[in-house]
């Protein structure tokens, strides 16, 4: 990975964020690829879990650019086995829905641009499941 995959990415999240509906068609996406992953949300606010899903993203985009783990260890801990008890393979089903929606709301994303934005986020994710 490169600055120019995590400048790419931070751009392309930009242009995903000045899009209305980028979060709630991340959300349909995302509860529709699994029941378990349906299951998780029942309760959940989903106004309040938005503005989570849109910290989260910078966060993962910023520790990539080198900002310390520290929102991302506070992160991991809260999806814990004893805490929301998010499994690590459920982080696929997350990485694939948003993918998918940031190819449907960035008209400038192409193949190597979702590709960037696997690796730029990989790293953070891996942070996040080992806190399992």
């Amino acid at each position: 990975m490169n600055m120019t995959d995590e400048n790419l990415v931070f751009q392309s999240y930009g242009r995903c964020c000045k899009a209305p509906a980028f979060f709630d068609d991340f959300y349909a996406t995302f509860l529709a690829s699994s029941p378990e992953i349906k299951e998780k949300f029942l309760h959940t606010d989903m106004v309040a879990q938005k503005q989570l899903l849109r910290a989260g993203i910078l966060n993962l985009v910023l520790y990539a650019r080198g900002l310390p783990p520290t929102k991302l260890h506070a992160l991991a801990a809260s999806h814990s086995r004893d805490r929301l008890n998010i499994q690590p393979h459920l982080y696929n089903y997350w990485l694939e829905a948003l993918l998918e929606t940031v190819r449907r709301h960035d008209s400038e994303i192409d193949r190597d641009g979702l590709d960037a934005w696997r690796r730029v986020l990989a790293k953070g994710i891996e942070v996040i499941r080992s806190g399992y």
